[in-house]
This record gives structure tokens, C-alpha cells and sequence, in this order.
């Protein structure tokens, strides 16, 4: 890749109530990553989409203003919160779905990040036990590209289906929806960590940069 494309990253939130705070926080693991896939990772505020910092007679501006700004080239979900655990959050990162729909950017959705993409499109999630710190054997469903052999698992919630608009890419031993990827738009959904990985996969590494290409593309 001759030039580094901007990758604009959502964001955990964490509670510090012994502060009164509600932070922002990303993994330097990431960003490591993404640098690594030839990438300039850019995190997003989730304070843009804050109400109470924007006029009431605007419909929150903050973040459209803020993207527009960045030109970013992409999108990268991030894991952390589960889903209704920090609105905010949540709702940066439906806004960001539907800034890349509209501008046909790449997307990325990692654990928590894939799950928002599917329950955006009208998915639904489901308890899942022992997918927390574990690996699994993966199982792909579809001969498009080059998948691992085995990745990592944290989480306790997983897809109760595959929604409308996407295919099933690969599942883990137990028949647990792993990764998916959009019928038309750039967009996939892994439910492993690829920063967490002691080393970087050249696998995941490269399927990232593949999804990337199809913005080179466009």
C-alpha cells in the first residue's frame, strides 16, 4: 500500500465513577494493528453525538462536521460494551454505519463491532457460554480468500442469525456465526481480536488490506 489510508476507530466507554468521568478508550493494541496493515488510525469521540453539546434545533451536526473534517477512508468497529451498555456509543456508531453506507467506505466490525453491524441491519443477538477468553477452531463457509485456521474468543453474546443483507463467512466448532461480510457493500464482520493475537496474523492483516483495496477501487 503506497499511501497510508486515515481509518477512523469507535471507541469503548469506561466508567470511572470515583471521577465522575465517562471516557473514551481504545486499545493501543489496535492501532498498532491497523498501523501495521498500512493504516493511520484515527479514533472517534463519541461526544459528538452527545445531545447536550450541540444546538437543539440541529440534528447533532458534531459528527458529520467531524468526518467530513477527517476524510476518512474507512471504518473500524471496535470491541468492548456490549450493546445498550453505553448509549453514547451506540449511537456513534449507528451514525457511522450509515455515513459509510452512504459514502461507500470499507468497514471492519471486530466482536462487539460485527454485532452492531448485524443488529443495525435488523439482526438480533443471543447468550453464547464459553467464548470468553478461549480460542475456537474456524470453519469457513464461503472460499472467498484466505481465512485462520483458529482465533480467539471474548465474548458472551453472539449472532442469533445471519442478517438480511449478509452471508455467513464462517463459523466456530459449534456452529457459532464468526465472521460475515455484506451481499453488496465493503463491509465484514469478525467476532475475534485481531490486536489480541500475541503476534499479528498475516492472514487477518491481509484480509483487512483486501477489504481496504475495494475502496482503492471504487
Amino acid at each position: 500500500m503506497s499511501t497510508a489510508l486515515k481509518v477512523v476507530v469507535s471507541q469503548r466507554v469506561e466508567v470511572l465513577t470515583e471521577h465522575g468521568e465517562r471516557r473514551d478508550a481504545l486499545d493501543q493494541r489496535l492501532c498498532q494493528w491497523l498501523i501495521a496493515a498500512g493504516c493511520i488510525p484515527v479514533p472517534v469521540p463519541n461526544a459528538l453525538t452527545t445531545p447536550v453539546l450541540v444546538d437543539h434545533d440541529q440534528d447533532l451536526p458534531g459528527l458529520q462536521s467531524w468526518l467530513l473534517s477527517v476524510k476518512a477512508d474507512a471504518l473500524v468497529l471496535s470491541g468492548g460494551n456490549d450493546i445498550g451498555e453505553a448509549p453514547e456509543r451506540d449511537n456513534t456508531e449507528r451514525r457511522l454505519l450509515a455515513y459509510a453506507k452512504d459514502c461507500d467506505l470499507p468497514v471492519l466490525g471486530i466482536c462487539r463491532g460485527m454485532q452492531m453491524m448485524a443488529v443495525w441491519a435488523g439482526g438480533s443477538l443471543t447468550p453464547v457460554s464459553g467464548h470468553v477468553h478461549t480460542r475456537h477452531c474456524f470453519q469457513a463457509t464461503t472460499g472467498t480468500g484466505v481465512w485462520p485456521d483458529e482465533v480467539n474468543s471474548f465474548h458472551n453474546f453472539a449472532l442469533a442469525d445471519c442478517p438480511d443483507g449478509y452471508i455467513v463467512t464462517g463459523r466456530s466448532e459449534d456452529g457459532t456465526i464468526e465472521a460475515i461480510r455484506h451481499e453488496i457493500l465493503p463491509w465484514e464482520g469478525w467476532m475475534w481480536h485481531p490486536e489480541r493475537e500475541p503476534q499479528f496474523s498475516q492472514i487477518d492483516v491481509m484480509r483487512f488490506r483486501a477489504l481496504l483495496d475495494l475502496r482503492r477501487a471504487i
